[in-house]
């Protein structure tokens, strides 16, 4: 193999690649770009409704409330 046609074959696969980038980033903005008022649908677990119709949430909320119905320790129960 000459150098001429290795280097020719980068020059493919950098083309394949970026053209496989774009059309990822083009169908991942379909909605946002198409949709009136479009938007990207939020990743937090607690806006799921599958998530909070099984009770799951995400942990920052959990350990909040965990802490908040947590019964303060007095000394003399110890």
């Amino acid at each position: 193999m000459t150098w001429v046609y290795m280097a020719m074959t980068q020059v493919q696969t950098l083309l394949v690649v970026v053209a496989l980038l774009l059309l990822a980033v083009g169908l991942l903005s379909v909605r946002v770009l198409f949709v009136k008022n479009g938007r990207f649908r939020s990743m937090h677990i607690s806006d799921s409704k599958a998530m909070r119709d099984r009770g799951i949430g995400c942990v920052q909320s959990q350990d909040r409330q965990a802490q908040h119905n947590r019964k303060k320790m007095d000394v003399k129960d110890l």
